[in-house]
């Protein structure tokens, strides 16, 4: 529960820029009509409205040009031409093994970490090859949009990061804990 409390202090914490820090409390409203107002002063006159800084989401440094979004979307773009590979695979081993040994040898060739640079490699093969890099490209859209399960996708971070989290805290506790006895 105290860990709980802790991450969520921690995802609502955010940096900001020094300029926009105020280490002044704000000045109180005067009525002007019954105070005489003070001579101006560098330290009591302030050029901007006091106003509330809501910042909702971490910056995260060291990505470059992509945000860890983007990034994610560039690995899941290639897993899912890795998961359409399989299912092309399978579904060939069944009702074309000739096909299926065509696409066998020619990933044991290529590698399936660029997903596009394996796609492209393939079409570009033969005639044949160009027919079942048309189907994996195909099936890799239709999983991506119609099977994939997003929101499982979401659910299964969430908890493996808590999890991965207490785990992580729980060793260190317990391995401290033996040390100081």
């Amino acid at each position: 529960m105290v860990l709980t409390s802790q991450v969520s202090a921690m995802e609502s914490f955010s940096t900001l820029p020094l300029s926009q820090l105020s280490f002044r409390p704000p000045k109180p409203k005067r009525n002007t009509a019954s105070s005489p107002s003070p001579s101006p002063s560098p330290w009591n006159q302030r050029t901007t409205k006091p106003s509330r800084i809501r910042c909702q989401k971490m910056f995260v440094p060291g990505f470059g040009e992509a945000s860890p979004e983007a990034k994610a979307a560039k690995n899941l773009h290639n897993f899912f031409t890795y998961v359409a590979v399989k299912i092309v695979s399978a579904q060939l081993e069944s009702y074309n093994p000739e096909a299926y040994e065509e696409l066998m040898e020619f990933l044991s060739k290529n590698s399936l970490n660029d997903g596009d640079k394996f796609c492209a490699n393939l079409m570009r093969e033969s005639p044949r090859h160009q027919s079942l890099a048309l189907r994996i490209l195909e099936v890799r859209s239709a999983y991506c949009k119609k099977d994939f399960e997003w929101d499982n996708l979401k659910r299964l971070a969430f908890k493996m990061v808590d999890e991965s989290n207490t785990r992580v805290m729980r060793d260190y506790v317990l391995e401290t804990s033996h040390e100081e006895n």
